[in-house]
């Protein structure tokens, strides 16, 4: 027979396990120095600018 399960605390471990995963998310997201945000953000600029300019003329 299978074990008895408390729905209470099943449902709440499940919500604490998704907060978990947003929380990791926004770490990833929000956690960097922004000397470090703008340098991805420059290097994006710049790979959209090349890739841009290697479109063919209509």
């Amino acid at each position: 027979m299978g074990d008895i399960v408390n729905l209470k605390r099943a449902r709440k471990r499940k919500a604490r396990e998704a907060e978990s995963l947003g929380a990791d998310a926004n770490r990833l997201r929000f956690g960097r120095p922004a000397g470090e945000r703008k340098l991805e953000e420059a290097r994006k600029a710049l790979d959209a600018k090349r890739l841009d300019g290697h479109k063919r003329p209509e």
